[in-house]
């Protein structure tokens, strides 16, 4: 599914309280009760819900990510914006990290028109996306391929990266906590992204709206380590503040 603005906002309010009453949800988003069933039951039959007695709650912990299927489906058209955002900054002929995730993946398709692009990936979705662009030179990292998302992972990714120093990095996320760390579910993948920062010029991290306040358990970097966000509606509360504080540029991709 590609879920509408309001089915976005209903999961950053599910997310950001736990659960919620289905009263709860359309009060807050000024919707009748119908409208919010409606959306409860295609977002439970999406995987991105899951209902209980009156209510709904997040399904995911913080040690398991929702699969990638799923993840694909979630703001579809945030991430659009974002990687078309993403796209308008990067200048052709230079040199580009993109790592795993959803966001990164749609990215990838935003660069198809570049021209003299060298890019580094330690996502296989990445890499079949940009060997469509033959003004495109890619370079895949070695390591552990991930079955359900084939990401790259392991030592022997993060001795392959070391090898470069890129213009940009671009990265996604799995949440944004309040303190402002960067959080990731899987500690294999979370060791080749700190690497692909420490080995980045510039590191921009693109990330929609459904990552803020969204926890997970292991800690990859912090917003300090980033030059650029890029996402699809205004940081909530606190992170104007903490971005600001960090010295990080922010751009809201809009329609």
């Amino acid at each position: 599914m590609n879920s509408n603005p309001r089915q976005i906002k209903l999961l950053d309010v599910v997310r950001t309280h736990g659960s919620a009453s289905v009263e709860q949800l359309a009060d807050k988003l000024e919707v009748t009760l119908q409208t919010v069933r409606r959306d409860v039951q295609r977002l439970s039959e999406a995987g991105l819900l899951t209902r209980f007695h009156g209510g709904v709650r997040v399904p995911s912990s913080t040690i398991e990510n929702i699969a990638h299927r799923q993840r694909e489906s979630l703001n579809a058209e945030g991430k659009a914006r974002i990687a078309s955002a993403v796209a308008r900054r990067i200048p052709n002929d230079c040199s580009l990290i993109l790592n795993i995730g959803t966001t990164t993946e749609a990215i990838a398709k935003a660069l198809l028109n570049h021209k003299g692009l060298r890019v580094i990936t330690n996502n296989l979705n990445v890499a079949a996306i940009l060997c469509g662009n033959t003004d495109c030179e890619v370079i895949v990292a070695g390591g552990v391929v991930r079955a359900r998302d084939r990401g790259i992972v392991g030592e022997a990714a993060v001795d392959f990266i070391r090898q470069f120093r890129v213009d940009i990095a671009v990265i996604g996320i799995s949440g944004i906590e309040p303190d402002g760390s960067l959080r990731d579910f899987d500690y294999r993948e979370v060791k080749v992204a700190q690497t692909i920062i420490e080995h980045a010029r510039e590191v921009w991290l693109a990330a929609d709206s459904s990552k803020f306040n969204r926890p997970a358990m292991v800690e990859l970097a912090t917003l300090s380590q980033i030059n650029r966000l890029f996402t699809d509606t205004a940081p909530p509360e606190p992170f104007p503040a903490l971005l600001e504080e960090a010295g990080v540029s922010c751009e809201v991709a809009h329609i």
